[in-house]
């Protein structure tokens, strides 16, 4: 296992459990205790946990994993999400992206669809997030909408209220969100205040509203709102998704598409 991957799975043990033994992880990725020992040791220098004795802890409750090594969670299902959503978007459109894994898979299919390989633009998106501006930024068909903001190291977003002065001034056809949680209740919700306020934003600027998310992340409540459920036009989710759930936001007025 390289030592990306090694990280990667010791970050997501560590906030499933909130705290890690040296042994218990060695063992649990079949690697020596010493090298889980470097790892930890490497990773507290990144600021990325807390080295305790025997082990590691996370920073606190709030703490989220960053973005970069989210890539690997429900990859199948963001990649069979992202293409369905990109099936969703009209030559010529405006579309908004918010930052995220999913997004950011979203960006990639619109990238290589061969009906948007030539235009005047072929698409124009506007997004908070440098990950996706950078990737799209190659392509000369798309025209590219960056927010201003402060950036987000755990999530690549800029965020703040140097934002507002490129939201307020444009419309687009379509929002894709990237969420933590979608609820029908609670609605649409992200970790963190400053990236729900940008996603806000790019919300109220829309004509239609699609949420992105696998099905871990249905029936969830996050801490910062987004946007109510009815405000939210379609869902993109993947198969996991029980019909129970299915039926509650289809009686909400918002379309599920599972895939």
């Amino acid at each position: 296992m390289s030592r990306d991957a090694r990280w990667k799975a010791l970050l997501e043990l560590l906030v499933e459990q909130g705290r890690l033994d040296v042994e218990e992880a060695a063992t649990t990725l079949g690697v020596s205790a010493a090298t889980i020992r470097r790892d930890f040791d490497q990773l507290a220098e990144q600021q990325m946990l807390v080295r305790t004795r025997g082990g590691a802890v996370v920073h606190g409750v709030s703490y989220e994993l960053p973005l970069r090594y989210k890539t690997a969670r429900q990859a199948g299902e963001k990649h069979r999400i992202a293409q369905a959503v990109a099936g969703l978007i009209t030559p010529g459109e405006a579309v908004g992206l918010t930052g995220g894994t999913t997004t950011t898979e979203v960006a990639r299919a619109l990238a290589v669809r061969p009906d948007l390989s030539e235009g005047s633009p072929a698409l124009t998106i506007v997004t908070n997030a440098l990950n996706i501006a950078n990737e799209l930024a190659v392509r000369p068909q798309f025209k590219i909408v960056v927010t201003g903001g402060v950036a987000r190291p755990q999530s690549y977003e800029l965020i703040g209220p140097l934002a507002d002065g490129v939201l307020s001034q444009i419309t687009i056809d379509v929002a894709v969100l990237g969420v933590v949680a979608f609820d029908v209740v609670h609605g649409a919700a992200a970790q963190d205040e400053a990236e729900a306020a940008i996603n806000r934003l790019l919300c109220d600027r829309a004509e239609r509203v699609i949420v992105a998310a696998d099905s871990t992340k249905l029936g969830k409540r996050a801490f910062a709102g987004i946007c109510a459920a009815d405000r939210v036009d379609t869902l993109v989710t993947d198969s996991g998704i029980d019909d129970a759930t299915a039926a509650r936001f289809e009686e909400a007025g918002v379309t599920v598409v599972a895939v």
